[in-house]
């Protein structure tokens, strides 16, 4: 019996031990960019949210929702909140690396999906130099119950536009556009 006593110190060292080894092969969340990444859009509307968060700017803010429309001067208080839709347009996981085309020319990336599966169906970047001028993601959810489209347009410290079209069924459709006028 005394190999019985032993056994449940034997069973944690061996769990230790492989939970150890274990942790050092894990892949990264999260692909570095460069070559084998796409553009880091998660990142960017992350600094983008923190710089507005500090600067505070006013908003002009105009809410459609199927042909009525009201406009507010508004403050927005949490920028990482307004900017949630565009960080999901975030196509850098490791199970969609070979997911998306990649095309470039005239200083315009696009990303376009290649599974009909995927929500992101295309990321479109115009770059001045290093500078980004404006990115337009559009999305597109779909089931047997509902159908979700996006277009989210973003033009820093200028404008933001979300663009959304809903059909639920047995509730109809509804389309959304919410627009946001950084005031300088």
């Amino acid at each position: 019996m005394y190999w019985f006593k032993l056994r449940p110190y034997l069973v944690i060292a061996i769990v230790t031990t492989l939970a150890a080894l274990c942790s050092g092969c894990k892949p990264e969340a999260k692909q570095s960019g460069g070559k084998a990444g796409y553009f880091d859009i998660k990142g960017f509307f992350t600094n983008e949210a923190q710089d507005l968060q500090r600067v505070k700017p006013p908003v002009l803010k105009t809410i459609v929702h199927n042909g009525v429309s009201e406009t507010k001067k508004v403050a927005i208080e949490n920028w990482g909140q307004e900017l949630e839709s565009f960080v999901g347009g975030d196509i850098n996981r490791p199970a969609w690396k070979n997911s998306y085309t990649t095309s470039t020319g005239d200083g315009i990336t696009l990303y376009k999906a290649i599974e009909p599966g995927l929500t992101v169906r295309e990321i479109i970047i115009k770059k001045d130099a290093d500078k980004i001028k404006w990115i337009i993601i559009y999305t597109k959810t779909q089931n047997i119950l509902y159908r979700n489209i996006e277009k989210l347009s973003y033009y820093p410290d200028s404008l933001y536009r979300i663009e959304k079209s809903q059909h639920v069924k047995l509730m109809g459709n509804n389309n959304y556009n919410i627009t946001g006028v950084i005031i300088k």
